[in-house]
């Protein structure tokens, strides 16, 4: 093979190996956003009780923990094998659940208050949002369900170190409450408006 020859040669099994990379790349990517979706958690009860991800709702039904209910249409092309992924799950065993399930953090105080600013309102994604003491700590506030919020930025700044009571023009859209089973269920109806195969579990 003349020099010239090698050289198209070389050039073409790059880039067939450039596009051999990006289609991986984009079925990795693909296959992380699938594990990534929202799945309904169902009690053997058939009570609504939990949305987690699809990663953690197919480790529960390989384990024997939980059956699938419903599928969502997608696939998942593992090395040697293709799983369906779930919709809806149900738990083989009753779990009893207490009154507040989640604990006290960040994410669930965003989740719970809906990723919404709690004193204009305003939607934004997680990565713009802060949480905001109610009464600040400088001023005994505690880190509490009742006394953190979801917050936007520019509300914060605003309402710097004071309490709203010291303020004409500030105040909370809606009282903060623990993250009760009924939060959850406000939440996982929210979640289910679109998918039908939500709806009949959520007490439409």
């Amino acid at each position: 093979m003349s020099l010239g020859k090698a050289m198209i040669h070389a050039r073409k099994q790059k880039s067939v190996a450039k596009v051999t990379a990006v289609a991986g790349d984009h079925a990795a990517l693909q296959s992380s956003h699938i594990l990534q979706m929202p799945v309904l958690v169902l009690n053997a009860s058939y009570e609504p009780i939990n949305i987690c991800g699809a990663r953690r709702a197919l480790v529960l039904v390989l384990k024997g923990i939980a059956r699938t209910e419903e599928e969502h249409g997608l696939t998942l092309h593992a090395q040697r094998s293709r799983i369906a992924m779930p919709s809806v799950i149900r738990l083989l065993e009753y779990r009893r659940i207490p009154y507040q399930t989640r604990a006290l953090s960040r994410k669930n105080i965003l989740l719970r208050d809906r990723n919404s600013c709690q004193y204009c309102g305003v939607v934004l994604p997680s990565s713009e949002l802060t949480l905001d003491h109610v009464i600040p700590r400088s001023r005994g506030g505690s880190s509490s369900w009742e006394n953190l919020v979801a917050c936007c930025h520019a509300c914060n700044r605003r309402k710097g170190n004071r309490l709203l009571a010291e303020m004409d023009d500030m105040g909370l859209l809606r009282e903060p409450r623990p993250f009760s089973l009924h939060t959850s269920r406000q939440i996982m109806r929210m979640l289910g408006r679109g998918d039908d195969r939500w709806r009949k579990y959520l007490f439409y």
